[in-house]
């Protein structure tokens, strides 16, 4: 038989041998042995060209996130003398997962420098290994001519790559950032006080990985189906009468978004109570006395659609301009009553955009009534970068009269800022100045009548 490597059929088997009384030489006395039929040939597997998939790609993506971060140094001149290797330390700031600090050595970093410079470093404040980082210090010119001191990581090529942190308290920054006699004969120093801006660059890397072929998922509109629910009152089982204003709506509802709800439709019912409802045509009418329905009405808004009001509506007040005559402030106090924490955090957010120096107190003031601690927190630090203003303010004095604590609170926030500046002369003098508003003086040492 002719070989064939291509040919993966078995071979036909031999013919079977003669018995044993017939001999060799005498084939005529056989019959032919029919060869086995030959099995069939296996279907061809499909090739793997056939079977591949889409082709997909991917990309690394190494770039920076940027923040940047304002020190304000006041009483530059009651820093100095504190000590070579003694620094002035920011308020600590979030770039790019990390924990950041500005430290500022009035008197040098070495003492080698002889106090002759000033020394300005950037500080890794929390945990972490080989942090890769840009940086950017800039001394700001207050003269307003521009010309500010800047030394930048940023928009140059680095020739070994960017600035490695290796661990927590690591720097960067410069030893001879400014000599001292001529910084305090600059336009950089005014008023006793120095700004410098630090902007700070992580350095990240990640895979973008795309698919030749996508979807787009549209947004959530969860809130526009509840809310059409609401208009057309279709399946509503229960009405709230507040002030007079009948408002239907549905008990699954409410009581999903809250708890005080939950309670009142379903935790106060007995059995029997339930049977009878479920069984009556008639829908059952809970009485809301202490709230206007305007307030009602948006606080429903915002259950059923998840978002506030417009905004004309949010900062419509009476004529006196109070913050608490606000819709929003009343709003918030409406996500209190009823344990609604989005709608607290929305009105902490909007309340927080319209804080000055004149509301600043009253805002405060609102903002420990309804435990909006993210709120308090932001009036306690601006009423704090602000002191010498707000003290002045009637909110103050209302603070003083209604909610001495909060003034109280004030201080501490004062001084806690003070601390890290280890000066303490102007922790001194705001005290000095809260004494004497306590005791009904201005700051000049006049009596004034306390207004509310």
């Amino acid at each position: 038989m002719d070989e064939d490597a291509g040919d993966a059929s078995p071979p036909p088997a031999p013919p079977p041998p003669p018995p044993a009384h017939v001999h060799a030489h005498a084939p005529h006395h056989l019959h032919p042995v029919p060869a086995p039929p030959q099995a069939p040939a296996a279907a061809t597997a499909p090739s793997q060209r056939d079977m591949s998939a889409s082709p997909t790609s991917s990309r690394s993506v190494t770039e920076t996130v940027n923040g940047s971060h304002r020190f304000v140094i006041q009483g530059y001149s009651l820093a100095k003398g504190m000590g070579v290797g003694r620094h002035i330390a920011s308020e600590t700031f979030s770039v790019g997962g990390f924990q950041w600090a500005v430290y500022f050595y009035p008197d040098g970093k070495n003492p080698e420098d002889n106090s002759a410079y000033v020394s300005v470093f950037i500080a890794l404040a929390s945990e972490g290994t080989d942090v890769r980082a840009l940086f950017e210090l800039t001394l700001l010119d207050q003269s307003g001519k521009g010309k500010h001191k800047v030394h930048s990581h940023f928009d140059r090529s680095l020739e070994s790559g960017p600035y490695t942190l290796k661990y927590r308290g690591s720097m960067w920054g410069y030893k001879r950032f400014f000599r001292r006699t001529a910084l305090e004969t600059s336009d950089f120093l005014k008023d006793d006080c120095l700004k410098i801006n630090c902007t700070v660059g992580v350095v990240v890397s990640s895979i973008d990985y795309s698919r030749p072929h996508s979807i787009q998922v549209p947004d959530s509109d969860i809130g526009y189906h509840f809310g059409s629910l609401l208009d057309n009152q279709e399946g509503v089982d229960v009405i709230l009468n507040v002030g007079g204003e009948r408002f239907h709506a549905h008990k699954l509802v409410l009581a999903a978004r809250s708890h005080v709800f939950r309670s009142q439709f379903f935790d106060d019912e007995s059995d029997g109570e339930k049977s009878e409802v479920d069984e009556s045509d008639e829908l059952r009418e809970f009485f809301i006395d202490d709230m206007e329905p305007k307030v009602f009405k948006a606080m429903l808004h915002f259950i059923y659609r998840d978002t506030l009001v417009d905004e004309y509506e949010l900062g419509a007040s009476s004529s006196d301009g109070s913050v608490f005559d606000t819709l929003t402030a009343k709003l918030l106090a409406a996500a209190d009553k009823y344990d609604l924490g989005r709608l607290r955090s929305l009105c902490e957010s909007y309340l927080c955009k319209g804080i000055t120096v004149a509301s600043v107190a009253s805002t405060l003031a609102l903002a420990e009534r309804h435990r909006a601690m993210e709120l308090k927190a932001v009036c306690l630090k601006f009423s704090a970068e602000n002191l010498s203003a707000v003290i002045r303010s009637e909110g103050f004095f209302y603070l003083k009269d209604n909610c001495p604590s909060l003034q109280a609170e004030i201080l501490k926030t004062v001084a806690g800022c003070e601390e890290q500046c280890s000066s303490g002369g102007k922790s001194q003098s705001v005290c000095a100045q809260l004494a004497q508003l306590s005791d009904g003086g201005d700051t000049s040492g006049r009596r004034v009548r306390p207004r509310i």
